[in-house]
């Protein structure tokens, strides 16, 4: 390894920041397209926020009821004792899946940076402990699937994922609690190849989330 690339702090040239998503809609107020799904504040200031194309100008609600139309029928859950970090990020890409719902388990307050406001767009409960989440899960027919690369576990490649999928997820380093292993109804794991014990949570949902999608979706 060159020491010099890896140590070097010289600061990257400034680069021009990119405007994100559009301006005040063309031709003004008279122009204006007769849609009651669209927010005549963002049609007047410009839509800046971090959605498609899809739906610049829309209103927050009716972007969420067009997703409602729409999403899949698995659900994540996360364990939070630990305000981890990545749960804003698993958050963020079941947006980007259309997860069903997503579920908080333990401590209600979560970190939400890292969900970059999908979070308003994505149907968010809380439960306080393991226990409740099962039973919610199992009133509902989801079969629940954790996710931890512990004995036993199955492949993710060679699992074949229920439509409807409650997909377990733990914190950044010490993983699924025995609590939610043992409510499980089946636990896979992403196989590695290299030297480190596990994979950063975050990127661990998003690559299971899209084994879902792989199976159930074109």
């Amino acid at each position: 390894m060159d020491e010099r690339a890896e140590h070097d702090e010289t600061p990257e040239p400034a680069e021009a920041q990119l405007e994100v998503g559009v301006g005040p809609w063309p031709g003004g107020r008279a122009a204006w397209p007769d849609d009651a799904r669209l927010d005549p504040e963002l049609l007047e200031l410009g839509d800046r926020r971090n959605v498609v194309d899809e739906f610049r100008y829309w209103r927050l609600e009716a972007i969420v009821a067009e997703l409602d139309r729409r999403r899949h029928p698995f659900e994540v859950a996360v364990e939070n004792w630990q305000h981890d970090l990545n749960i804003g990020s698993i958050v963020r890409s079941a947006n980007a899946f259309l997860a069903a719902r997503v579920h908080i388990v333990g401590r209600r307050r979560w970190n939400r940076r890292g969900a970059m406001v999908t979070d308003r767009y994505q149907h968010v409960e809380h439960h306080p402990s393991i226990d409740e989440l099962a039973a919610d899960a199992r009133a509902r027919g989801l079969t629940i699937v954790a996710v931890d690369n512990v004995p036993g576990s199955v492949g993710v490649d060679d699992y074949a994922f229920p439509p409807a999928s409650l997909l377990l997820f733990g914190q950044e380093g010490p993983g699924l609690s025995s609590e939610a292993i043992a409510a499980a109804d089946a636990v896979v794991a992403i196989p590695q190849f290299g030297s480190t014990r596990s994979i950063n949570a975050a990127a661990a949902a998003a690559i299971v989330m899209h084994a879902w999608i792989r199976e159930h979706t074109r």
